[in-house]
């Protein structure tokens, strides 16, 4: 239990439906459409699509989305809606066009948004309302207004550079050049008008007729691949979910071209190290940690892509065998000078939430633009903010994720499922770009190697060795104590506090024997659990 003397939040409790987002006015509305009769899923599309108006930098239906599900806290159930490449985006077309590296503000960041076609499918195959219903509170706050949070403002004012290099994300993003001010009203007119079209046609209103067109001829516009006939032929695919065992509980992923495939090696490798008996704010595990990050990261770098065009390696990456050479690997009084080669064979900002209802069929979803605002790039007649996935990609023929007509880049945003027994015990995920994967890793084993109470298990300071700092430096949060981070430089780690706090999670708890819903909501954004 925290200590009820000092600032925090509390783990919601309750007995009927709950939700956890980033976002409260999503919370309220997935909690208005459980008591409106709605279901865990019904629920989720609802509160995702808020999410896409409200918070503009972190998702939008310019996106992409993946979901697991568990019907009744039965079997899971994985979708994978993210997008592909158009059909013309050949490596031979950029590198003979001097394109060498996939910049974000350019068409070629853009990959399909394979979101509202999710939407749709999800909706048909395990809602119980209409995607017009759904789509309605997100309507009325695009065309009516909300006001800024703080999360929200902070993100925003980082873009403003971003979004004042598009004449059209400057028009409707921006006011009077600057971002909008802590508390003021935001409205999103064009945005309001696309939804109203969305909630109409359905999936055919985005994928076809004026949307389409609009984004199609802006994006050509300005040197792009896409077609007409990309957005009609999109969409996204049921798969087969993988999963490791975590000292008795199974953890569910989505399998790549989601780096679900990494939080789960991660946990092999832990399960070898007695964390229990380590302070869970220690220089000693978070060492441990940052090492098995490392070498979790650098095997995606090799071998993680699209597995429609390689054969990614799952079975031998999660193997017992393969986490027991990694392990072997750490040394637990110091930083790995240089990584290893990895021994995996090589073949040719987001939002998440949670959502539980009253049957307990339980929802694990998440949807993204991928970095702040995306790629910078708003769709002039539909007011749309487009994705930078295509980032993604690289453009190294032989690759696993060397870009190609139809592919569907890395991803980074990874919904997961943690089950107990046979059934769903905890639907959770992680946002934060490239830390997701070690986000996952980091929660699971604050609950069940330290049995922390929920809330205080998303409340613990992070810790993130930065894949994409060429200094290999690790970011701490300010909050980790002054020892620890010293600690942390003694065993080798160079680390600095990044300008933005690490990730962003949300998670319910389903007890079985009472009844009871447990929800936390991640305290480095501004949304919250509640139920009713």
């Amino acid at each position: 239990m925290r200590p009820l003397d000092q600032p925090g939040r509390s783990t919601v409790f309750t007995t009927n439906g709950m939700a956890a987002t980033s976002q409260p006015l999503s919370s309220i509305t997935a909690i208005e459409i459980l008591q409106a009769g709605g279901n865990a899923m019904d629920a989720a599309i609802a509160a995702v699509a808020v999410q896409c108006v409200v918070e503009p930098q972190s998702t939008g239906i310019g996106g992409d989305c993946f979901c697991l599900y568990s019907p009744k806290g039965g079997d899971v159930v994985a979708y994978n809606g993210s997008g592909r490449a158009p059909k013309a985006a050949t490596p031979e077309w950029y590198l003979e066009n001097g394109i060498t590296t996939i910049e974000r503000q350019t068409p070629h960041a853009v990959t399909i948004p394979g979101a509202v076609d999710a939407w749709a499918r999800l909706t048909e195959d395990h809602g119980t309302m209409s995607l017009d219903q759904l789509l309605q509170p997100a309507i009325r706050f695009a065309r009516d207004g909300y006001p800024i949070g703080h999360r929200t403002q902070t993100d925003w004012e980082m873009n403003v550079g971003l979004l004042s290099a598009d004449p059209t994300a400057a028009k409707y993003y921006l006011k009077d050049g600057k971002a909008p001010g802590l508390g003021t009203v935001v409205k999103l007119p064009l945005l309001a008008k696309s939804l109203e079209t969305i909630a109409e046609k359905g999936r055919a209103g985005f994928y076809q007729g004026a949307i389409a067109e609009d984004i199609v001829t802006f994006l050509q516009s300005r040197g792009g691949l896409h077609t007409l006939d990309d957005f009609s032929g999109a969409k996204g695919e049921y798969v087969t979910p993988i999963k490791t065992n975590y000292r008795g509980y199974d953890v569910y992923e989505c399998p790549p071209n989601g780096q679900g495939i990494i939080a789960l090696e991660m946990l092999n490798i832990l399960s070898g190290f007695d964390l229990g008996s380590m302070d869970p704010v220690s220089a000693e595990r978070l060492h441990l940690e940052i090492e098995c990050a490392r070498l979790a990261y650098r095997n995606r770098t090799k071998a993680l892509g699209d597995p429609d065009f390689s054969d990614v390696p799952v079975e031998t990456w999660l193997s017992a065998a393969h986490a027991d050479a990694e392990r072997a690997r750490i040394d637990p009084g110091k930083r790995m000078a240089e990584l290893p080669p990895s021994d995996l064979p090589r073949h040719e900002d987001t939002v998440y939430l949670s959502v539980v209802d009253k049957d307990r069929n339980a929802v694990s979803f998440i949807n993204t633009l991928f970095a702040p605002f995306g790629s910078g790039q708003v769709a002039p007649e539909s007011g749309i903010v487009l994705q930078n996935r295509g980032q993604g990609f690289v453009i190294d023929p032989g690759h696993p994720n060397c870009i190609e007509p139809n592919k569907r880049p890395l991803h980074t945003i990874i919904p997961g499922m943690l089950v107990n027994d046979g059934r769903a015990q905890m639907p959770f995920g992680v946002m934060g770009g490239q830390y997701q994967a070690c986000g996952h890793a980091h929660l699971l084993t604050n609950l069940i190697d330290w049995d922390m109470d929920l809330q205080e298990a998303l409340d613990l300071t992070r810790v993130f060795p930065d894949v994409d700092d060429p200094e290999q430096r690790v970011q701490v949060e300010s909050g980790l104590p002054a020892d620890v981070r010293a600690g942390l430089e003694a065993l080798g780690h160079s680390t600095y506090i990044p300008p933005r706090p690490i990730g962003g999670a949300q998670a319910i708890w389903i007890d079985w024997d009472e009844g009871v819903l447990r929800g936390a909501s991640e305290p480095r954004k501004d949304g919250m659990a509640i139920g009713y």
